[in-house]
């Protein structure tokens, strides 16, 4: 279908969310779906996306068919059984006994989820982080909690009953120059 590359090519979904947790920036179902719908009117074509709920082995998931129907090709070609359409299909899982959701709450996230996927396979959405976009200055992961004297002193006893490691103490510890001097000397003692 001439009209998707097209369709592909216009598509720009920013990331409009930003999780604070996670501290990064996300595009949702909606945020796609909103970007997508005048270029959709320009080009007259339709999308629609359907969820089927399933099992297998017991395990409940939905799946999605994002569907793009070009309006025009039935109008040229009226003497045609087929129409001229493409359509992708996305699975999430379904877990029902989510903390903090009700059994609708987790039905709606999966298939939110599965939207998402659907149309990201249709009009060639990439979802990764781009390099390009992070602020490489600043460090993704959270900040490590500052050990204080009496709590590394216990890590160092830890060490010793080869209980805890060096390299556990250090990825988890930001340690002052002096915790760092005596790590050396107790690493050469070893």
């Amino acid at each position: 279908m001439e009209k998707l590359i097209k369709i592909q090519s216009e598509l720009k979904a920013p990331k409009g969310q930003f999780n604070a947790f996670g501290k990064y920036k996300y595009r949702n179902c909606e945020d796609i779906l909103e970007a997508l719908k005048p270029i959709l009117k320009a080009h007259n074509c339709t999308l629609t996306l359907t969820d089927e709920i399933k099992e297998i082995c017991g395990v409940l998931f939905v799946e999605v068919t994002a569907l793009l129907v070009d309006n025009e090709y039935k109008a040229i070609n009226p003497d045609s059984e087929s129409e001229d359409f493409l359509q992708v299909k996305a699975q999430a899982g379904i877990d029902i006994h989510k903390k903090g959701m009700d059994i609708a709450q987790t039905f709606g996230s999966s298939s939110s989820y599965a939207r998402k996927y659907a149309l990201n396979g249709l009009f060639l959405i990439d979802d990764t982080k781009d390099a390009d976009n992070n602020d490489n200055s600043k460090s993704t992961r959270p900040a490590k909690e500052l050990l204080p004297t009496e709590r590394f002193k216990k890590a160092l006893k830890l060490i010793e009953e080869k209980k805890y490691t060096i390299t556990e103490l250090e990825d988890k510890y930001t340690l002052t120059d002096s915790q760092v001097k005596q790590l050396e000397t107790f690493k050469t003692k070893k």
